[in-house]
């Protein structure tokens, strides 16, 4: 079928929306009709080049719609199910999937790559084939994905909204109560308020921390966290040491989580001095991968016992936490709707992402007519 995309086709450009070629769904795969899909950083990292993918791609790796076709063999969803995408597919065979880290799946990595486990494309334009970042390729109102890449999700959610918890709202809210393991009464640092630093903020706040200390040098972003759940905020990591020192008496915080645009290996000696002894600091940020140098006390490392983490998507499966994630919308203790500060019609993806450039957004949502 024909329809439209934004691809990225060279780093450094900005992102070029016409039309393309979408193959059917073939044996394990469905085709989705988009209400909408997240402005994540991650696939402005693809144009930038701190991530290496594979060019072209069709961007967008968060969103949310409606089976419209099935493959032979699909077995999980139907025509006319509601389905949020996980960028993380998870097979439920393999050592992660059976360990509990479905997060790990070797198959979902796989594909991370942009193509599915076929080798193939299903997408392609100016007589190329076309990569779809984790292939989703959410910047378009249709995709071709395996079964396994979809959470079937109850029918009179709103699709525009449950579209966040593809990725940056299970991202950032497991990145605090999973990685940084948050316990009631907990100091929490969170550093960076985007999408994904402003869902860690309602993690920590529904996990029962007491203190929540939002860091970032957009004063608006500030008063926005604290809508989500913060309690403190201040523009830097340095502002935040007297503060925290003094909410905790000294000892530090529990645990700081690291949620910046781009995350630089300077950034690591200042995120541990946040926290206390045998305190946890959380790296969810991407890292230009040229970068392999971090700037840290060994010392502390060992005689305080602080901890270093890493946490992809949350340390969650997707199968469980998307469900998870959308019931604690309906309760009303995740904030969806006020995560979404600007809404943008496919046309003007490059505009979305000059917005989150310069800090005028918490997340931009592309939504479909």
């Amino acid at each position: 079928m024909r329809t439209r995309a934004a691809i990225a086709w060279e780093i450094g450009k900005p992102w070029s929306v016409e039309e393309v070629e979408l193959d059917p769904p073939k044996s394990g795969e469905i085709r989705v009709r988009l209400a909408a899909s997240g402005l994540c950083h991650s696939d402005d990292h693809a144009v930038t080049g701190d991530t290496p993918n594979a060019l072209p791609v069709v961007g967008g790796h968060e969103g949310a719609g409606v089976v419209e076709e099935i493959g032979p063999g699909v077995t999980s969803v139907a025509p006319g199910d509601h389905v949020v995408l996980a960028f993380i597919s998870s097979c439920g065979r393999c050592r992660w999937c059976m360990s509990g880290r479905a997060n790990l799946c070797d198959v979902g990595a796989q594909m991370m790559g942009g193509l599915p486990l076929d080798g193939t494309t299903r997408t392609h334009a100016r007589g190329r084939d076309v990569r779809r970042m984790t292939n989703l390729g959410t910047f378009s109102p249709y995709t071709v994905v395996n079964e396994s890449s979809a959470i079937k999700v109850d029918r009179d959610l709103p699709l525009d909204l449950a579209a966040l918890v593809g990725c940056g709202v299970t991202t950032g809210f497991g990145s605090a109560v999973n990685t940084a393991e948050v316990r009631p009464g907990d100091t929490v640092v969170v550093v960076g308020i985007g999408g994904i630093g402003a869902a860690a903020v309602q993690g920590a706040r529904v996990a029962g921390a007491q203190h929540i200390v939002a860091v970032d040098p957009v004063a608006w972003k500030l008063d926005q966290a604290k809508v989500f759940g913060a309690t403190h905020g201040v523009a830097s990591m340095a502002q935040a040491v007297p503060l925290v020192a003094e909410l905790t008496r000294g000892v530090m915080a529990d645990s700081a989580i690291l949620t910046v645009g781009v995350a630089h290996g300077d950034m690591i000696a200042p995120l541990l001095a946040l926290v206390r002894k045998a305190g946890i600091g959380v790296v969810t940020a991407i890292t230009p991968y040229r970068e392999s140098t971090v700037t840290m006390s060994l010392g502390t490392l060992t005689t305080w016992q602080k901890q270093l983490r890493g946490s992809l998507y949350g340390e969650y499966a997707p199968a469980v936490a998307i469900p998870q994630m959308l019931s604690l919308y309906r309760r009303g203790l995740l904030q969806l709707a006020e995560m979404v500060t600007r809404r943008y019609p496919l046309d003007d993806v490059q505009q979305g992402y000059d917005d989150m450039r310069a800090g005028r957004n918490i997340r931009g949502l592309v939504v479909f007519g």
